[in-house]
């Protein structure tokens, strides 16, 4: 087994133990966060309903328009899920990290959701 697979099967098994604790409602979602070495991905999602109300990638063309550092796109990222999930009528979040540390990326993205108005 490669170093990659233990840092991945690591990572995995520390979002399967945050995932007993937080579940997202239609009343407070699950901001879901999934980092890759060079994308960044969010989604609201209503777990008992099983379905994404949200979502926001620094893959869609306005994001990637914008350009910038990873943590400005990440920024950037943070910024639309949160303005998108206010149209859809979401003011409360749970933050679900995905396993990542809630540092980089991952940090820049939850801060300028919770700037544009969600609640965690």
């Amino acid at each position: 087994m490669s170093l990659q697979d233990t840092a991945r099967a690591a990572r995995i098994r520390r979002h399967e133990r945050l995932r007993k604790r937080v579940q997202g409602t239609a009343d407070r979602p699950r901001l879901a966060v999934f980092r890759s070495s060079n994308h960044i991905y969010a989604q609201l999602i209503d777990d008992r309903a099983g379905r994404t109300l949200v979502q926001a990638s620094d893959m869609e063309s306005a994001t990637r328009a914008a350009g910038g550092t990873k943590t400005e796109r990440a920024k950037q990222v943070g910024a639309l899920v949160a303005q998108r999930g206010r149209a859809a009528g979401v003011e409360a979040v749970v933050f679900d990290r995905g396993g990542f540390a809630y540092a980089g990326r991952v940090r820049a993205l939850a801060d300028a959701a919770r700037e544009e108005g969600l609640v965690f």
